[in-house]
């Protein structure tokens, strides 16, 4: 598959959300003394806009993983979860960042991020899906707003400092909490013992969606349990665990829940398998002769399962290093065994580009969106072979579509541009990168790319007046998120 330059690595997010905070400072005074549903502090709609603020400074200062097919994967992980859950008052969104951190973090508007380093310490699916569902619990029972209307009763004068401190403590535990203690040490004190608090409620109700949604519920215990023992006497400790302690009493509580449910035996994910195979093959942050070494080690031991994904994880490190002869002696045994795996069809793809076998690589690709017309990862991947076969034109066409249907993909707004590039549209190349600076909170450069593309089109064409009003629509939200 297509894979595009990474975001810049770990800018520190800054404080979010300072401004509005201290023109509502007096606001805060007014406070009931009784109440843990936020709305006092935090209606939805307004977290809706805070997490989507937020949302776009991630995407510009974090390695956001725009891999179609590794985010197909944990949508549909992470809405499996919510389908099971309850109190779900907000649409939720699952991405996955490139950091071997052991870590996940969710916040306001349903946003769920999980560090690529989760994958290669869980061991099973049911242990991934212990994680995400415990983050799915602080979204549903809204700790971060209930955290916040706690220390609005306590330091309402600290407010916009710990507004913005706690939003960085979520990404960035280290420069949070510092951030944190830089307000005042009674607060930050105040803050750490909330968290506590909450951490077993997300626990008790994230083991009760994992059964729901048949999981092993003994994934979550055993999972926090191994992290535990092994980083019990480190100096530095992963980020998952200074946000998401994990004192003895938490991890006999995960297991005295747990324990109260059935035994469940759960079948080895393939999807889990193939994805986290991708995952060492191309964001584990190491070369292709150590990735090459562990797929080996593990061959030893794997089930015919497991054979099948980790194969599949070699033939991706022998696709990126351009042995293609070694690449296709693992991946066509595993594409004529499965033709409508999506993760072969899209290496299968890779390989065909790579060897200048256009026709091949579309009439394949057609061939599956027959049986799965709205796929995301498909059409994706028929829009980059027509592009690479020299049909921008037929690119434009699907990409259009495609970014109209989702319109916070990247992905689209990228392959859009390059193709409209191609076709000699500069105008049109203008309006797709804006639609990426907006995407990365980039307001000022986004509205001059429209401005540029705006008089590049002929005065008072219909292409002049839909830039002109996306100019209007993107100084309005420019000037929200100033407010929040």
């Amino acid at each position: 598959m297509f894979r595009f330059a990474k975001a810049p690595t770990y800018l520190l997010v800054s404080a979010l959300l300072s401004s509005s905070f201290t023109a509502q400072a007096d606001n805060f005074n007014a406070l009931p003394e009784i109440g843990t549903t936020a709305a006092s502090t935090l209606t939805i709609e307004k977290e809706m806009e805070y997490g989507d603020a937020y949302m776009r400074m991630l995407r510009a200062s974090m390695p956001v993983i725009s891999d179609p097919l590794l985010s197909e994967y944990i949508q549909d992980l992470g809405h499996r979860l919510v389908a099971n859950a309850n109190d779900v008052r907000t649409p939720f969104n699952f991405f996955m960042i490139q950091n071997r951190e052991i870590n996940a973090f969710a916040f306001f508007g349903g946003h769920v991020a999980i560090h690529s380093g989760l994958f290669l310490h869980a061991q099973s699916e049911s242990e991934l899906a212990s994680v995400v569902a415990h983050e799915i619990a602080h979204i549903t029972q809204r700790h971060l707003a209930r955290s916040m209307e706690d220390q609005a009763k306590k330091s309402p004068a600290t407010m916009a400092a710990l507004i913005g401190s706690l939003m960085l403590a979520i990404a960035s535990p280290e420069a949070g909490i510092a951030a944190i203690h830089a307000t005042t040490a009674a607060s930050a004190q105040g803050q750490i013992n909330y968290t506590r608090s909450n951490e077993k409620e997300a626990d008790r109700i994230g083991i009760a969606t994992l059964a729901k949604s048949g999981f092993n519920v003994q994934a979550m215990p055993r999972f926090f349990g191994r992290l535990a023992d092994q980083y019990r006497y480190a100096s530095t400790p992963p980020a998952m665990l200074l946000t998401h302690p994990l004192p003895e009493s938490r991890i006999s509580d995960s297991r005295s829940r747990a324990n109260q449910f059935p035994a469940k035996r759960v079948s080895t994910s393939e999807r889990y398998q193939h994805a986290r195979a991708r995952i060492v093959a191309r964001y584990a942050g190491i070369d292709s002769e150590a990735a090459l070494d562990w797929f080996n080690r593990q061959l030893i031991k794997a089930n015919a399962q497991q054979k099948n994904a980790l194969n599949y994880g070699k033939a991706l490190v022998y696709i990126d290093s351009g042995k293609y002869q070694q690449a296709h002696e693992l991946l066509d045994p595993l594409l004529a065994a499965e033709p409508s795996n999506r993760f072969y069809i899209d290496s299968a793809t890779d390989l065909d580009l790579y060897e200048k076998k256009y026709d091949q690589a579309i009439t394949r690709l057609e061939k599956a969106l027959k049986g799965n017309p709205n796929n995301k990862v498909l059409r994706l991947n028929l829009a980059h072979a027509l592009q690479k076969a020299g049909r921008s034109t037929e690119s434009i066409s699907i990409l259009t579509r495609y970014t109209y249907d989702n319109t916070d993909d990247t992905n689209g707004w990228h392959m859009l541009a390059q193709a409209y590039a191609d076709n000699g549209r500069r105008d049109a190349e203008l309006a797709s990168r804006a639609e990426l600076m907006a995407l990365r909170g980039q307001w000022d450069k986004a509205i001059q790319h429209y401005i540029q593309a705006s008089q590049l089109v002929e005065v008072d064409s219909l292409d002049q007046a839909r830039y002109d009003a996306r100019i209007d629509q993107l100084r309005l939200a420019r000037a929200r998120v100033a407010n929040l």
